[in-house]
């Protein structure tokens, strides 16, 4: 890559890497995924007594695009093991409420009252296979409640989604999150206070629109970013067993 062109974030080139054999070294990791392009950056994170591995790492290519070839090409088996490649969420995400739960459906916030299926479909099929989208209504007056879900086929489109700041859906912005079901946000430890669920494996917000009140901008439900699951990849804190990496990212 050319020195004048400036690489993108480096968070958005960075992949977690689970599921590794204890016998995975950084050269063997490097190995295998510098096959879909140039790696910055590869390491295998250890105890820092022991020197065992702990059974995840971190490869971070060169450009996005990069990290989409990788992404593209799973199944992955390093060492005869086949892994787990994640986006790797940043440190100041990663207390965000299920920011390490892999799910395959987003909520989406603050949309129009114009808003129909369409918008929906044009703007986020540029991260992969829709399998479904839901745009809630009032079950009274079937007037729409402003959020919506979309279901993918993979999880990875969800984590190239939620990585982004915000989305720009038919002229509004949107602030899109992981749809977590009740049951989701529980083995989180996100400390529910209790409301309204479906039964049905909705989002647990889904009786809760963000009109009904509340805190937050979304209402008193897990949209509102309260609470966390302690750590986590690409922090920079282990509290709570995360996979942070201090002092290098």
């Amino acid at each position: 890559m050319s020195k004048d062109v400036p690489r993108e974030p480096e968070q958005l080139r960075k992949l977690f890497i689970g599921g590794l054999s204890f016998e995975t070294t950084d050269e063997s990791l490097r190995a295998h995924f510098e096959q879909w392009g140039t790696l910055t950056d590869c390491v295998v994170m250890r105890d820092p007594n022991s020197k065992r591995s702990r059974g995840f790492g971190f490869v971070t290519y060169s450009s996005v695009q990069e990290v989409d070839a990788a992404m593209s090409a799973r199944p992955h088996k390093v060492d005869g093991r086949v892994v787990e490649p994640k986006r790797a969420v940043s440190r100041e995400d990663s207390n965000r409420p299920g920011a390490h739960i892999t799910v395959k459906k987003i909520f989406v916030g603050g949309i129009k009252e114009d808003t129909e299926e369409s918008h929906l479909r044009d703007y986020f099929q540029q991260f992969g296979k829709i399998e479904v989208i839901d745009i809630m209504t009032d079950r009274n007056t079937g007037k729409k409640r402003g959020f919506a879900f979309v279901t993918f086929d993979d999880h990875d489109s969800v984590d190239r989604i939620v990585i982004q700041k915000y989305h720009t859906i038919n002229s509004h912005n949107c602030e899109v999150r992981k749809a977590l079901t009740k049951q989701e946000m529980q083995s989180a430890g996100m400390g529910m206070r209790g409301g309204r669920s479906s039964g049905s494996g909705r989002p647990y917000d889904y009786d809760r629109g963000f009109n009904q009140g509340g805190r937050g901008r979304y209402g008193d439900g897990p949209y509102n970013g309260n609470g966390g699951d302690g750590g986590g990849y690409g922090g920079g804190s282990n509290n709570g067993g995360g996979y942070g990496r201090p002092g290098r990212f």
